[in-house]
Parts: C-alpha cells; structure tokens; sequence
C-alpha cells in the first residue's frame, strides 16, 4: 500500500474552474502530496465519464499505481447527487475494501486513490471469469452493514420524484425545446403517472432493502487482471434500495452508453445469462447454493426493476440536458432508456416466476 493510502482525509476549500483542470488539480495535490514537485507532475484527462470530469495526475516516472484521481463535479450535479452522503459512503466503504481510498474532498469534487485496470465494457462484461467477479462482489456490497442503520428504507421512490421535480416544463434552450418536441419525449404529467404506477406495482415487492451501488454502468467496474478481482468505482447514488434494482439497473448498462449502437434486443442479457449471474450472485449474497426457485423469484423482481432504472435514467437525461456542459447527446440518451421503458413495460410488470 502506497503511503499516502495511510494518510487523513482532508476537506480543501477551493473550487476547481472546470475549464482550467491542471492547475485546479495541481492545488489540491500541493495538500495531499506536498512531496511532489509540480514541475513533475503529469496530467491525463480520462473522458469515460458523462457526469463529472476526471484527471489522472502521477510525477513522472511514478509507477502507475502512484497516481492520484481528481473527480470535478459536472456543472449543477449537486442538485440530483448529495455530494455529503458520497463522501460519507466512500469513507465508508473504503474501510471494508468496497471502494478505493479517498484522499479529500474540495468545494466541487473529490481526489481518490487510483485502481489500476481497465474499465468493462459490452464484450468484457460477458466474460465469465469477469461477470462471476462482478456478481460476488455486488453481493459482497449488498451485505454491507451500516451502523446505526434499522430497517431502512429504498431510495428509488424518493429519487425518482426528485428527479422528477427537477425535469424543466421547458428546456431554457430553444434548440433543446425544440428537440425534446422532436424526439416525442414524454410530458412531466406523463412521467408522473408512470412513477405512480410503478411505485403502486413494485413498492411491496418481496425483496431484501440492502445497501446498493445504484449506478453500476460499465464504466464504474474496473477489472483489475493481476490480482483478478473487480473494483466498483463512483458511488455518487449508493444508498438503501431494492437488491434487485441494484442488478437490473447492472443488467440495463450491458447496451452501453454509445447511443449509436445502444440495442437492447441484441445487447439486453439473456435470461439464461440473468438465472447464471443470479446464481453466482446469490449463492455469495446467501452463503449457501440457491434453490431454482430462489433464482427464478429474484430473476423475475430483477426484470421488473429493470423498468424503474430506465425511469430512473431517463429523467436523469433530461435533468442533465439542461445544465450539463459535457459533450454528450443527454435529449437522446433520455429517449433510449424511456422509448425501452414504455415497450416493455407491460411484459416486464406482469412477467410471474415459471417455476
């Protein structure tokens, strides 16, 4: 373990310009790593994400695994993320080996320790030897303990109608007015009713409420191949949910965030692929080989569920529509995952288990 993974986390008060990263990076590393010499210092942009920006800094001839990641926040993310309970997971997690050391945090963002790897994408995470890792290690977070935590309580309801509430009767640019009538997106009176609905269908589902990820896209699972093993990154949505959200909305990433290529009828798992990760998954989660029937209930919540994380997401992209200033194509992200919600909505709702 590098020595700085030793070090106390530090709350720094600066705020990084979004548009000037180095030298934003270069004074939060000036209070974690004071022993390095700026002229030294390397900067790499890493451009995966579509939330936050993110920079890799490490002097020159480090080893890689000496690099230290700045996260900047992406521009108005703390009205949908609670930037205190992130940092709040993340310390905790860490502890337990869940998540990589944080070093500290700044006005808007955070610096952490980097896991060297490659991030999944539509073909690794179909690997066996990886998605096995994957599946563990989720149920190894699943059975987390959070102390002073009783009979806690999902996220998702609550997240989803503030998400809700802050989807824009009309967008404040006019080419993206224009493009959400376009694109035939529904109203926030239709999402609305959708919520209800689902809410009304799903919220006494028979299902443990354990503390979930909530945001496991491919880009957020870092396979590691010499120690092999899988590292869960970004847990800006970790909180108490459904255990089978946590899996579908897992399940719904394996498309990919290319728009281009996003095809959930070529790319969506198999339900034979679901019942073998379900399999791995529960037999870690429950200490002991699961029945069929254990399998077959859990696939069947998993699938319905799958509906609430396009919801989810869906009004995450119209959110982001609005105020985010990274390069992505957010209206039509929304339209994927709600054109994919209201198609399967009726099959996945009234899905029962065969067995």
């Amino acid at each position: 373990m590098e020595n700085g993974d030793q070090q106390r986390f530090q709350r720094i008060g600066i705020t990084i310009n979004e548009n000037d990263i180095e030298n934003g990076a270069l004074k939060v590393l000036q209070e974690i790593r004071p022993e390095w010499q700026p002229s030294r210092i390397k900067f790499k942009l890493l451009t995966d994400g579509i939330t936050n920006k993110l920079v890799g800094c490490r002097p020159e001839d480090a080893p890689e695994e000496d690099t230290v990641l700045v996260r900047i926040y992406g521009n108005k993310t703390d009205l949908i993320i609670d930037r205190k309970a992130e940092t709040r997971n993340i310390l905790f997690l860490s502890k337990q080996g869940l998540a990589p050391n944080l070093y500290a945090t700044f006005e808007n963002g955070l610096a952490y320790r980097y896991q060297p790897g490659c991030t999944l994408n539509t073909e690794t995470v179909r690997k066996p030897f990886i998605y096995s890792l994957v599946a563990k290690k989720m149920a190894k977070l699943h059975k987390a303990k959070v102390d002073g935590i009783e009979n806690p309580k999902p996220f998702i309801w609550k997240k989803s109608r503030d998400f809700l509430n802050l989807v824009p009767e009309e967008f404040s640019s006019q080419k993206n007015q224009t493009r959400y009538t376009e694109l035939a997106l529904p109203s926030q009176s239709e999402l609305n009713d959708e919520i209800i609905q689902l809410q009304k269908s799903l919220e006494h589902v028979d299902s443990p409420i354990v503390f979930c990820h909530n945001d496991l896209l491919l880009g957020n699972v870092i396979y590691t191949e010499s120690d092999n093993d899988v590292t869960f990154i970004d847990y800006e949505y970790a909180a108490f949910n459904y255990q089978p959200f946590d899996i579908a909305n897992h399940f719904a990433e394996f498309v990919g965030i290319d728009l281009d290529a996003a095809d959930y009828k070529t790319k969506f798992p198999s339900k034979q692929f679901q019942t073998n990760w379900i399999k791995i998954y529960l037999e870690e989660y429950l200490g002991f080989p699961p029945s069929e029937e254990e399998i077959e209930n859990l696939y069947v919540n998993v699938t319905k569920f799958v509906l609430v994380s396009h919801m989810l997401w869906g009004l995450w992209g119209l959110i982001q529509a609005e105020h985010s200033n990274i390069d992505f194509d957010y209206m039509k992200f929304a339209k994927v995952r709600l054109t994919e919600y209201f198609a399967r909505k009726e099959e996945f709702l009234s899905l029962k288990p065969s067995l």
